[in-house]
């Protein structure tokens, strides 16, 4: 007999997992630089942040700060599942 599957991938070791609150902290901080996303692997989202704020004279950098925050809320599996699984780019 096989087993139902899981609703959510198991949140397996590995970098992006392990530093989930290190990426949010970073994300509050230098989000304008998008180094955030540079640690998820999301180099067109890092460089699209990066354009933002230097158009916008540093007001971009809020969308950073506010997915810090996000990251910092979120557990471990639904980070996981969310930024890392679905590469979510936004919010």
């Amino acid at each position: 007999m096989s087993q139902a599957p899981n609703s959510s991938t198991p949140t397996p070791p590995g970098p992006a997992n392990s530093n989930r609150v290190m990426i949010g902290v970073l994300g509050i901080l230098l989000g304008g630089w998008g180094v955030h996303r540079f640690m998820l692997g999301d180099t067109t989202g890092g460089i699209i942040r990066i354009g933002l704020t230097v158009v916008t004279c540093g007001i971009g950098g809020i969308i950073g700060l506010i997915e810090g925050i996000i990251y910092l809320t979120k557990t471990d599996q639904q980070f996981y599942d969310t930024y890392v699984v679905q590469k979510k780019a936004w919010f």
